[in-house]
């Protein structure tokens, strides 16, 4: 069992960690921590019996929730509870404070300063939650790759193509599908010279599995990008790169996730830049001048 989570560092993620556990929990369990996540401040003021109640479960599966935390004690889960509430006021003090979800009658303006912070934080979760180990690795990967395909289903399509628009840029041949099939054909013809990107924030996507799974039984690296480190799609890769997320109601929007992949991606490229510096900004000024040559007018 891991020890309690009391450090400065490691408590700024307990909620971070609770949302990416949220698919693996036991129903009741479950209702323990989205209880937290949607309140974290008034949760934590609860006691073990009032919380049990709120949640509709026992005290046993309140403690046992805890200790899948890395908590011995309720008292110390609720301290980094506490902890990450003022991390988190920090970090947003220059954007407007707003509670819940998006709501029918919402104005304008609660509209922009929810989505602000909830997007906001997301990004700042991410960048707290990130393997830097990880991402050096995919960095590492990317960079010596004779070709790199990525593939992702509905919103997290955008962020593949993202991805292959800005390491094209640099000189890397990079493919992104938007088809399974022809993402399924494509991953059967790597080899141990290529990357296969892999973008799904549930990480339980079939599609976006399936094409990892390929990729890597030919013999390609593999990365996922996924809010959800136990999930599918992280099984079959070897590199896993987790963003912190925070979805609302509009889930299908994709509003905080896709965010924070972009973040990743910003960094992954940056990465793969600066590893060949004066080779990436002499490509970098070559495509600008692509694109900003005088054109004969019509």
């Amino acid at each position: 069992m891991t020890e309690p989570v009391s450090d400065g560092t490691a408590s700024r993620t307990v909620l971070v960690r609770m949302r990416d556990l949220l698919p693996e929990l036991r129903p009741s369990e479950r209702r323990v921590a989205e209880r937290f996540v949607a309140d974290p401040a008034g949760t934590a003021a609860r006691t073990v019996a009032e919380l049990a109640a709120q949640c509709l479960t026992s005290t046993t599966t309140v403690v046992r929730f805890c200790r899948r935390m890395g908590y011995e004690r309720y008292q110390d889960l609720r301290l980094d509870v506490t902890r990450e509430i003022t991390r988190e006021r920090l970090e947003t003090a220059n954007v407007p404070e707003v509670t819940g979800d998006i709501d029918r009658d919402d104005t304008m303006e609660d509209i922009v300063a929810k989505v602000s912070h909830a997007e906001t934080l997301s990004i700042a979760d991410t960048a707290s939650a990130l393997d830097l180990d990880a991402l050096a690795q995919a960095v590492a990967a990317v960079g010596r790759a004779r070709r790199v395909d990525v593939f992702g289903v509905g919103a997290s399509a955008f962020v593949g193509l993202d991805v292959q628009q800005k390491l094209v840029r640099i000189g890397r041949t990079t493919l992104n599908w938007s088809d399974s099939h022809a993402a399924w054909t494509s991953a059967a013809t790597l080899d141990a010279e290529c990357v296969a990107i892999a973008v799904s924030h549930s990480g339980a996507t079939a599609d976006t599995i399936e094409f990892l799974d390929i990729a890597r039984g030919a013999g390609a690296t593999t990365i996922a990008l996924t809010n959800h480190g136990g999930s599918a799609l992280a099984a079959v890769a070897d590199i896993v790169l987790t963003t912190a997320a925070r979805e609302t109601a509009f889930r299908s929007g994709a509003l905080g996730s896709r965010i924070a992949q972009l973040m990743v991606v910003d960094c992954l490229f940056i990465g793969v830049a600066q590893a060949r510096y004066d080779e990436s900004m002499a490509a970098l000024r070559t495509t600008y001048s692509a694109v900003r040559r005088p054109r004969p007018s019509a």
